[in-house]
């Protein structure tokens, strides 16, 4: 099991939902968050010395998925947010993490089975 974290354009967030639903991945988390990268939050490719950070609205993404799932959602993921075909500074990061164990309150189930 694995838990995928995505940060994403805010308005690519229709799309990777549809990228998402086309590898039958129907179950996530969506997140408002703020942050900056390399660029420090400047949005052009020009950056004033000492100038200051800038917070740029993001889309976190939480995705709890088995292990033959991580591939297909990690690259409709990648299809659906990347700006262009090179894509764009800013176009955002995913991330895999490791899962040690998922529980369904409603069940009590564990594991796979209660993703």
């Amino acid at each position: 099991m694995k838990l995928i974290i995505a940060i994403i354009q805010p308005n690519c967030l229709e799309a990777v939902k549809l990228a998402l639903t086309d590898v039958e991945v129907f179950r996530l988390t969506v997140l408002d968050c703020q942050g900056f990268g390399r660029q420090k939050g400047q949005l052009t490719a020009r950056r004033v010395p000492d100038s200051a950070v800038n917070l740029l609205r993001k889309v976190q993404l939480q995705i709890a998925v088995n292990d033959e799932f991580v591939e297909p959602t990690v690259s409709a993921i990648l299809g659906a947010a990347k700006s262009s075909d090179k894509g764009q500074i800013g176009d955002g990061k995913v991330f895999v993490l490791p899962m040690d164990d998922c529980v369904r309150i409603r069940t009590g189930e564990r594991g796979p089975d209660a993703i």
